[in-house]
């Protein structure tokens, strides 16, 4: 599948290729948020112990270089400081920027063993640049969803499955019209936005606030 076939995966859906949060228009939710939207749902995949007294929330698109660089240099420092020992949880949350990562989600979505989820997001923002600018990206993409348990079958199927981008679409709104969310990435520790891929240093700070409201 080419760049101008992934354009039009999934044709009903809402989404439209962009280069920022502004290719995500014409989104609307089924129904409306009734908790607060920084509160961990139960069903939501979560990176440490679930009870850590601080809490750091990634909204990013796994497209976003910015995100990837976040993610290669800064988060493992995050892991082994705060997530290893106990101190915090991560919880990742997509916020697709366009449909190949989109599709990307949307596949990570299915994969059901956490440690392979977050194994499969930790592989596609270490590569990024060698699936996401492939000739082929949906066949590099559905190749690093194989290593992480999906079959091609399954991965087809996943990336067509249209409650599934709902669900994904549903929650940029949420993120984008009450945690006014536009750009990747953005954190949130504890109730702190960070926006933009910030060095270790700034986390720390944010996340030792945030323990201490805990």
């Amino acid at each position: 599948m080419n760049r101008r076939q992934i354009l039009q995966l999934g044709g009903g859906l809402t989404v439209l290729a962009g280069a920022g949060a502004g290719g995500l228009i014409g989104i609307r939710p089924t129904h409306a948020q009734e908790s607060d939207p920084l509160a961990i749902g139960a069903d939501e995949r979560v990176l440490g112990d679930r009870d850590a007294p601080a809490t750091l929330i990634d909204y990013s698109s796994l497209t976003c270089p910015h995100c990837a660089r976040f993610h290669t240099q800064t988060l493992p420092q995050i892991k082994t400081e705060w997530v290893d020992n106990g101190r915090a949880r991560i919880v990742f949350r997509h916020f697709p920027l366009d449909r190949l990562a989109l599709a990307g989600a949307m596949a990570a979505e299915c994969i059901e063993r956490d440690q392979a989820y977050f194994a499969y997001l930790d592989m596609l923002f270490a590569e990024q640049a060698a699936w996401a600018r492939a000739e082929d990206p949906l066949q590099e993409l559905q190749k690093r969803a194989q290593l992480a348990g999906l079959s091609p079958e399954r991965f087809n199927e996943c990336i067509q499955d249209e409650a599934v981008a709902n669900r994904i679409l549903e929650a940029v709104v949420v993120a984008r019209d009450q945690l006014q969310v536009n750009s990747t990435p953005t954190l949130f520790a504890g109730t702190q936005k960070i926006a933009g891929a910030m060095d270790y240093e700034t986390f720390d700070a944010a996340l030792r606030e945030a323990a201490g409201q805990a």
